[in-house]
């Protein structure tokens, strides 16, 4: 994933969810590759947590965007 944090705000929120699952999944081979020995890259560990890192940071910035959006629509009606 060569995306930055400003090209993460470009995506919809269904293409975040499905890169965070696939990041996800990512993860969990390379810490069971990890722990049976199998990892060679133990660096491309720390990269991937990142990415889910960035990405959950993503998706929570526009929850409460939303949220903050929604509470002044209900003081203004």
């Amino acid at each position: 994933m060569a995306k930055t944090k400003e090209s993460l705000r470009d995506i919809s929120d269904g293409e975040l969810l499905d890169k965070l699952a696939s990041s996800k999944e990512e993860l969990f081979n390379l810490r069971f590759q990890h722990v049976t020995g199998q990892l060679d890259n133990t660096a491309r560990l720390g990269v991937v947590r990142k990415q889910v890192a960035q990405l959950n940071t993503e998706l929570r910035s526009r929850e409460i965007a939303a949220a903050e959006a929604l509470s002044k629509n209900e003081e203004n009606a």
